[in-house]
């Protein structure tokens, strides 16, 4: 069946997409504001919530690759009319990812604290950190089930409901911050900066349920483990570990920048706390139109249809770089207020806002990046990304962030390498694209 390339039918995917997106950082953002207003320990206390939140991202985002690869695959098989022949495989690819992710559970909550001294934690921001990650990792199995839920329904064209997933985690996640951070009077105690974590895990626990019903209730796809395993299973695997190469060097470049900022002293790293939940926020905003090209690019590969998928890429990407001009324009009017909403520290929030206009006036080049990012996965390009981001982050990000740091730029500096960072990502793809699917245009 051809595949409509417009502007309803790319919407269609990438709203929802975007919906459920913005879910995940909006969780973070929401436990960054709370916690940043708290009365005790408030600024120690978003300086952990952000080491934390880096950790925890850096670990869902290297081991949640499956998603992206069961999305690819997934949908490939659908745009050639063979899906019955891969409904054995998410099962598979879903018990190996759980089972890594236990591993890993298991390898660092025994070693919390001395992995949080290397991210140069140390004092009452220490224990606090300790304290926050020892609930709130026990959400990663969950998390990661919902991302690879999410990823079947994306190969399915269907984001509405992964949005409807994101869309419950996320408010019960802030209803019940209100209620365990700052307390009930006369029912329930303040619990402050380990109430954000509990608000999280109970979160993850009901997107769980609902991601696992909503799979056997509205899908085809089995959860029951079959044998033998699926001839897929190891381009899936290929395809994943490329991609975990790939969030290792992007998650290289987020910690390192959580390092430096810590180093520099507590306001710094409350001030890049509120920056980079701004900037992820932001991301996954714009990138609704990188899942829909994720999602449809793949089954146009598998049609064949480069004529549809040339079209693709070219509305996506006006699409996202429309949406963050918005959002620039929105940084710039509220100016001020965004940073009131997540500190009332007058230091933290100094710092800030010599910061966020650089931050603002990334967001086209990051929209450029992140659109092509996911086409490409949805292309099975898994390794060209993987290359992209080495390069991006030991060849662009590293150098800028340690010149900066040697010619003292502090907080800015950091910034710099974020900007230099994209800028390889997103110039790489569209070299890349252009190279390998403009030949394959003119012979259709």
């Amino acid at each position: 069946m051809e595949v409509a390339i417009n502007f309803k039918s790319i919407n269609k995917l990438a709203i929802p997409a975007t919906i459920a997106g913005i879910a995940e950082p909006l969780l973070s953002i929401t436990d960054t504001a709370i916690v940043g207003n708290i009365s005790v320990d408030g600024l120690e206390s978003l300086a952990a919530a952000g080491i934390v939140g880096s950790f925890l991202s850096m670990l869902i985002w290297i081991l949640g690759q499956t998603r992206s690869a069961i999305s690819a695959i997934i949908s490939q098989y659908l745009g050639a009319g063979r899906l019955a022949e891969v409904k054995a495989l998410p099962a598979q690819a879903i018990f190996l990812n759980i089972a890594l992710s236990i591993l890993v559970l298991l390898s660092t909550v025994f070693v919390v604290e001395e992995i949080f001294q290397l991210l140069n934690a140390s004092g009452k921001i220490l224990a606090y950190c300790v304290s926050y990650y020892s609930i709130r990792v026990w959400g990663f199995p969950l998390t990661l089930f919902v991302f690879a839920v999410m990823g079947i329904f994306r190969g399915l064209q269907n984001t509405f409901w992964p949005m409807m997933i994101a869309l419950v985690g996320a408010v019960l996640n802030v209803f019940l911050d209100f209620i365990l951070v700052y307390g009930v009077e006369g029912f329930i105690a303040p619990m402050y900066l380990e109430g954000a974590a509990w608000a999280s895990l109970i979160a993850q626990g009901i997107m769980a349920v609902m991601a696992f019903v909503l799979l056997i209730t509205k899908t085809d796809i089995s959860l029951r483990l079959q044998r033998p395993w699926h001839p897929e299973l190891k381009r899936l695997i290929g395809m994943s570990l490329n991609l975990f190469v790939r969030a290792l060097a992007l998650n290289t470049a987020l910690i390192l920048a959580v390092r430096e900022a810590t180093a520099l002293g507590d306001r710094f790293i409350g001030a890049h706390t509120i920056a980079i939940n701004i900037w992820l926020f932001a991301a996954f905003f714009i990138d609704g139109y990188g899942a829909a090209g994720n999602i449809m690019g793949g089954r146009l590969l598998g049609a064949k249809d480069y004529t549809g998928l040339w079209g693709l890429a070219r509305k996506i990407i006006l699409y996202g770089i429309c949406v963050s001009g918005l959002l620039v324009l929105l940084g710039f009017l509220f100016y001020y207020p965004i940073g009131r909403i997540f500190s009332n520290e007058t230091v933290v929030l100094e710092t800030f806002y010599g910061i966020f206009f650089i931050l603002i006036l990334g967001l086209p080049m990051n929209a450029i990046a992140f659109v092509f990012d996911g086409l490409f996965k949805g292309l099975g390009e898994m390794k060209y990304l993987r290359n992209t981001l080495l390069a991006a982050t030991f060849l662009g990000f590293v150098p800028t962030l340690f010149l900066g740091k040697y010619m003292n730029w502090s907080l800015l500096g950091i910034w710099i390498a974020f900007i230099v960072w994209m800028a390889v990502r997103g110039g790489a793809l569209i070299w890349k694209f252009r190279r390998k699917f403009r030949p394959l245009l003119q012979n259709t």
